[in-house]
């Protein structure tokens, strides 16, 4: 069907869902801003990156697997794309538990390392205890979303974050306000809903998948080896999140050292407001995908570059509506986290500081759409090296050397200079290598084009 259908058909059930799990981070953040104070928004933010961090390996072999299980199904492969899709859930189970299991042994250390301050540390150690549960199954789910979505049920996928962030918005208030349990409260919350996701992810493999099923895994060489192929094609999502994480901790110490808890608290709600214009960014690189890694690989240049002229006119149409949004309702905005009264510190640094962060959303979706392109067409090095200069090569000396110039008021213009000049690097590449890129390789031959045509038509996309 025409490209262009083809994405709406697979954007809105996956922007519903993305919606829905920012919504989960966001509740979070509502019910604790009111239920506890700024302090226990403020321990969020300090705890927040080993969300970050589940989510991000997640991501990794989620669409890691997806750009491999989709070049695979198109040359009519199904059975090697079914066993990589099995190797992803394992080796990315594996890694996962380690680290859930090292910040388990030595939660105090982990807190050092996020830069906690003594006066938050009783509110980020409880968080942190009660959050931990719930990270493995959350890697299952970022992880199954993507495979769900190739396999032909994006609205199954939708599924697996609608109802684990609805549980997670009704228990947060349930805990936090009759129960009067706290933070604690928001991040067992947190973990029972990301369980519920995860959960729902194993039962669709095991029951109701169509084509993409669990099968044997292979030797153990093969495993390492496609697991290394699909952490290459996905890394830069997994920096992607990591940069996140990146830029919260040296916002943090930046925040703290210049304005003070009550700072962090303000920062935070930029924290929670990012993962929203992410998750509608990412829902629409996502959507884009599996049409540019199956059209790449069926060689269709013509198709491949009206997603990628799609993707990038939506992500910069969501970017430029977040930016307004943030710029004339920063009030109302900040308001939902923060109680402009008990609060009154942190809601004034917010309200003024948020208009100013919202101008990187444009950047933002554009960088997303890109960066998600190169995955798709397996540029791994590409994708790779621009989701480190927007995450970290540019956002931490720029959240060091602003506020010397600018004083505190530069530490908000920080995330806003590393989007746009990473968009002005990518934009030079593309206008310098754009014939290049759209090559198609040669291994992907005739024989394996039939092949795939007489495949499931359902993966004709």
């Amino acid at each position: 069907m025409p490209v262009g259908r083809l994405f709406r058909l697979l954007f809105f059930p996956t922007i519903t869902g993305f919606i829905f799990n920012a919504m989960l981070n966001l509740a979070d953040g509502i019910f604790v801003g009111h239920g506890v104070g700024s302090d226990g928004l403020a321990a969020i933010n300090i705890v927040a990156p080993i969300f970050l961090i589940s989510t991000g390996i997640g991501l990794m072999f989620g669409i890691g697997a997806s750009v491999r299980c989709s070049i695979l199904l198109a040359r009519g492969e199904r059975s090697k794309a079914c066993s990589e899709m099995t190797q992803a859930f394992m080796v990315s189970a594996v890694i996962a538990s380690s680290v859930i299991l090292l910040c388990a042994i030595f939660p105090d250390t982990v807190l050092d390392i996020f830069g906690c301050s003594e006066r938050l540390r009783p509110y980020a150690s409880d968080y942190l205890f009660y959050l931990l549960p719930g990270c493995l199954l959350l890697m299952v789910q970022c992880v199954g979303m993507m495979l769900i979505r190739l396999d032909g049920s994006p609205r199954y996928a939708m599924m697996c974050n609608i109802i684990p962030a609805t549980a997670n918005i009704i228990l947060d208030w349930l805990f936090v306000f009759p129960f009067g349990w706290g933070i604690a409260g928001a991040a067992a919350a947190t973990s029972i809903g990301t369980s519920t996701g995860g959960l729902m992810v194993i039962i669709y493999f095991i029951r109701f998948s169509g084509s993409l099923r669990f099968s044997h895994a292979g030797k153990p060489h093969r495993i390492l080896r496609n697991a290394a192929l699909q952490m290459t094609l996905g890394v830069s999502a997994f920096l992607g999140e990591i940069a996140i994480a990146v830029m919260m901790l040296t916002g943090n110490y930046v925040f703290l050292s210049y304005l003070g808890e009550d700072g962090v608290a303000a920062f935070s709600v930029c924290c929670y407001l990012l993962p929203m214009v992410f998750m509608i960014n990412n829902a629409v690189a996502q959507s884009a995908q599996p049409i540019i890694s199956f059209n790449y690989g069926r060689r269709n240049p013509d198709r491949v570059r009206r997603a990628l002229a799609i993707s990038a006119g939506v992500g910069l149409a969501a970017g430029l509506l977040a930016t307004a949004g943030l710029k004339y309702a920063a009030r109302p905005i900040v308001a939902m986290f923060l109680d402009s009264g008990g609060s009154a510190s942190a809601y004034s640094l917010a309200a003024a500081g948020v208009p100013t962060f919202g101008f990187c959303a444009p950047a933002f979706g554009l960088n997303l759409a890109f960066i998600g392109f190169f995955q798709s067409i397996e540029q791994a090095w590409r994708a790779t090296t621009y989701t480190l200069l927007r995450g970290i090569i540019f956002p931490v000396p720029a959240f060091v050397l602003l506020p010397l110039l600018l004083g505190p008021d530069g530490i908000w213009l920080a995330i806003p200079v590393a989007e746009f000049l990473t968009l002005a690097v990518i934009s030079a590449d593309l206008v310098v290598n754009h014939r290049k890129l759209f090559e198609i390789p040669p291994q992907n031959d005739e024989k394996s084009i039939k092949r795939a045509e007489k495949s499931d038509g359902s993966f004709a996309i």
